[in-house]
């Protein structure tokens, strides 16, 4: 029975592993790059959960898009400006975070002198875009 539930736990670990997905960098534009690090189903109300690492360039600002869910931003290093619809400005640095709620547009910023990079943890409908832009 051990052995079964070491077998088991470990084909669980390589599942999770592999739906740790996309680890290559996605470019969205010149000086800015996605690397999905997590995509795992939630079992629950069609919603999953996609784990990225963005990186910014200095100055590079995201284009203005929303989510089919909500986005949690940890900011692991540099400075930015976050901008979301109806809302004033707010700058995060390093170790700070900041909640988006589902369907609201908004842009970051690198501000700072240095590349930036943060951790979006993303919870969305399952089968749709990530990330729609918005004009």
């Amino acid at each position: 029975m051990r052995l079964f539930m070491a077998s088991a736990a470990l084909l669980v670990s390589m599942i999770g592993i592999a739906h740790a997905a996309d680890t290559q960098p996605r470019h969205w534009q010149q000086g800015l790059s996605r690397i999905d690090l997590v995509h795992q189903d939630l079992g629950a109300a069609d919603r999953e959960v996609i784990q990225a690492r963005v990186d910014f360039e200095p100055g590079v600002t995201s284009p203005r898009h929303a989510h089919p869910g909500v986005e949690v931003a940890y900011v692991i290093s540099g400075t930015f400006e976050y901008q979301l619809e109806g809302r004033a400005p707010v700058t995060l640095k390093a170790g700070d975070s900041l909640f988006i709620p589902e369907g609201v547009a908004h842009v970051a910023k690198n501000v700072g002198q240095d590349k930036g990079s943060e951790l979006a943890t993303y919870i969305v409908k399952k089968g749709e875009p990530v990330l729609i832009l918005k004009p």
